[in-house]
């Protein structure tokens, strides 16, 4: 399976603020691609820069920044802007406040289509109504009239994924699409994701601190932490074989039913995310690391225990596996 986006050697920085280092990420065609960490590990800074949507105090460097085999690591923001809302979109983490509160819905997405495809406001409106319809909105023409603070958090959710959606983007970028929404809704907008997926064959890469979320939606799976992708797999490998020593910390986290009892306290990782200045050495995650060594403070290598499987530690596989 191809690579629709390609991302290798991100570099993103704050003036002294490392907030990306040497990130590489590739999104296959048809596949989601879960990005997992805390927050402040760089998950969401990551999709901004993808969608060439950095405040003005970032500054953005990569080996390579592809999609769809186009170099857009040079485009200007006129080039962007034809891309963005077209081949790609996205779905900001807020519902409440991603939406313009000045406009109706129809405007805001019937916005979309006229730019990008020319067509009329009509013809807009009528796929603006489709699509509402589709993403399990009732009246959707009713609906088109009203303005954003008239609906509910799920269904200005909704509203931003048919907005997405309006010119067929082989891309969607999710960044936490249900973290401000109650569990009942949360279950709702991820069936409704994979089920657009499978109709559409979109490439979807979703932000998430929620591995629950990863167990149910990824194909595949990249771990961030301190700006850094700390190990990145198949979802399957990750949870039956997680490596990194950060990945397992994550992983003790999550309660098992049937395992962990209602009197046991429910498992942590100890300290915080550092923020991580330029000039930083060695492995972001030692102090918190209960296998530290010397050598967690030098140069840190990227193992590869399996096929399509890989992680940066020092701990060799076979020394993981016994720990």
């Amino acid at each position: 399976m191809s690579a629709l986006l390609e991302v290798s050697g991100l570099e993103i920085s704050f003036g002294t603020l490392s907030a990306v280092r040497g990130a590489s990420i590739e999104v296959r065609r048809g596949e989601t691609h879960c990005l997992v960490g805390e927050s402040g590990c760089g998950k969401s800074v990551t999709a901004l820069a993808v969608m060439g949507l950095l405040p003005n105090n970032g500054l953005r460097h990569a080996a390579a920044l592809r999609f769809d085999g186009q170099d857009i690591l040079g485009l200007d923001e006129k080039g962007m802007s034809r891309l963005r809302g077209d081949r790609m979109a996205m779905i900001f983490q807020e519902p409440m406040t991603s939406l313009n509160p000045a406009y109706t819905v129809g405007s805001q997405m019937a916005e979309v289509m006229v730019r990008h495809r020319g067509v009329s406001k009509r013809a807009a409106l009528d796929r603006a109504a489709e699509l509402l319809a589709r993403v399990r909105i009732t009246s959707p023409e009713m609906r088109l009239g009203q303005y954003p603070h008239q609906l509910s958090g799920g269904l200005r959710q909704r509203v931003m994924i048919a907005m997405a959606l309006m010119c067929e983007p082989e891309l969607l970028i999710a960044d936490e699409p249900t973290t401000a929404l109650d569990v009942t809704v949360q279950a709702q907008i991820l069936r409704l994701l994979a089920d657009l997926q499978k109709d559409l064959g979109l490439a979807i890469l979703l932000i998430t601190h929620d591995l629950g979320v990863v167990a149910r939606t990824a194909h595949r799976v990249s771990v961030m932490y301190a700006g850094e992708v700390v190990e990145s797999s198949p979802v399957e490998q990750l949870f039956e074989r997680p490596m990194h020593p950060y990945t397992r910390g994550l992983l003790s986290c999550v309660p098992v039913p049937g395992k962990i009892r209602r009197d046991q306290p429910l498992g942590s990782i100890p300290g915080m995310v550092p923020h991580v200045t330029s000039g930083f050495e060695g492995c972001a995650f030692r102090q918190r690391c209960a296998l530290v060594r010397p050598d967690c403070a030098g140069p840190i290598a990227r193992r590869k225990p399996e096929v399509d499987h890989d992680y940066l530690c020092q701990i060799a596989p076979e020394d993981m596996a016994t720990s």
